[in-house]
């Protein structure tokens, strides 16, 4: 070491450190031979602390202030070693400066699925993560249990350690919740709570707290989760029997409100009930994989029932099942000579000259001859 840096270490009197990477722990000051002089200035800004080392034993821990480094305010030190004034014997001591802000948005997540049994689905496997903040809280054990001598520490020296502590007890929290699934969203706070509060004593003894930890995700599978798809998506459908009458009837409105379009309907109609026989089970659902091409097809879709449109009065109404209808008939609001329409056929008919409602009058007499 060259004279002018012993002289210079001699003069200097100002100790302080400026963290500007906003990931570094603990700094170390360097000095020639760590020697301080007596009476000189520690400057300990806020969100910091300094921690004395004497030949190996923690000294002193000094929070943020201004500071005059002599014998009157280090007890502890004084214990230590007789100071001097001047250059006789200046003060030998390692100074390590302690960052007590918050080191923030620090990530953990589960490597493997932790399976739990959920009360709705059975055995289930979930992932889980998150984020979190650490501080040190006690300067003093925080070097002397994590740091050592390490003369920069950051805080990727200790995140790895943190986290997995944060895993275990997560994975812990999530088998022992007894929360279902589905609800699991709804207490990510909780969860956080709980897996905050486990892993506290240990975090205490390396003189760090953990502030603030999230539970920002919980997921299933891939698999798992498509076929939660499938069930919520035949949850929104309902009943598939309803479901399928339903379809036929808004398409047959659709065609009856579009010109040209009744071929082109029934086909819609027929192939919507073709698939909703399909998807029901029975014989006329789909074949195994390696079934015969020879074997017998399936019987046809029965056939579309017919809605009917009446024209009364300048005025249309409807579409009218048969069977309804036949009520109409019977409450007189239907006669033989009303006019009616369905799809697929040619005009206006009257009612008793198609032949598929002409039985709905068969019980009726028909109206007396004139001039009896």
């Amino acid at each position: 070491m060259p004279i002018f840096d012993f002289l210079s270490g001699q003069f200097v009197d100002v100790i302080e450190w400026t963290d500007g990477t906003r990931d570094t722990l603990v700094h170390r000051f360097e000095r020639y031979g760590h020697e301080i002089k007596y009476g000189a200035k520690l400057t300990v800004r806020e969100g910091q602390a300094a921690v004395f080392v004497h030949e190996g034993q923690l000294a002193d821990v000094f929070m943020p202030g201004l500071y005059m480094l002599e014998t009157n305010n280090m007890p502890v030190m004084t214990t230590l070693q007789h100071w001097d004034h001047g250059f006789r014997s200046p003060f030998k001591s390692e100074i390590y400066f302690v960052s007590t802000t918050r080191m923030t948005d620090l990530k953990w997540g589960t490597k493997n699925p932790v399976t739990l049994r959920d009360p709705e689905f059975g055995p289930v496997r979930l992932r889980a993560f998150g984020s979190y903040a650490i501080k040190v809280s006690d300067p003093g054990r925080f070097l002397t249990e994590i740091v050592g001598t390490d003369g920069e520490f950051t805080r990727d020296e200790i995140q790895f350690q943190i986290r997995n502590m944060i895993v275990q007890a997560a994975s812990r929290a999530l088998a022992s919740s007894r929360i279902p699934v589905l609800d699991m969203a709804a207490n990510t706070d909780e969860l956080g709570r709980i897996v905050a509060e486990q892993i506290s004593a240990t975090t205490a003894e390396y003189g760090i707290t953990v502030p603030e930890l999230y539970v920002e995700n919980i997921s299933l599978p891939p698999a798992v989760e498509a076929a939660l798809d499938k069930r919520t998506s035949m949850g929104v459908l309902g009943d598939l029997e309803k479901y399928r009458h339903f379809a036929a009837s808004e398409a047959m409105q659709n065609a009856a409100t579009t010109p040209g379009s009744g071929m082109g309907m029934g086909l819609g109609a027929g192939m919507g009930m073709a698939m909703g026989s399909m998807m029901a089970p029975g014989p006329w659902g789909p074949r195994p994989a390696g079934a015969q091409a020879s074997q017998a097809a399936p019987p046809p879709p029965p056939p579309v029932e017919h809605v009917w449109h009446v024209a009364k009065g300048g005025a249309t109404s409807g579409p009218f099942s048969k069977a309804r209808l036949g009520r109409m008939v019977a409450e007189g609001e239907v006669a033989r000579e009303t006019y009616v329409w369905t799809q697929g056929q040619d005009g206006w008919q009257k009612a008793e000259d198609v032949a598929e409602l002409a039985q709905l009058f068969t019980v009726m007499p028909p109206p007396p001859p004139p001039g009896s």
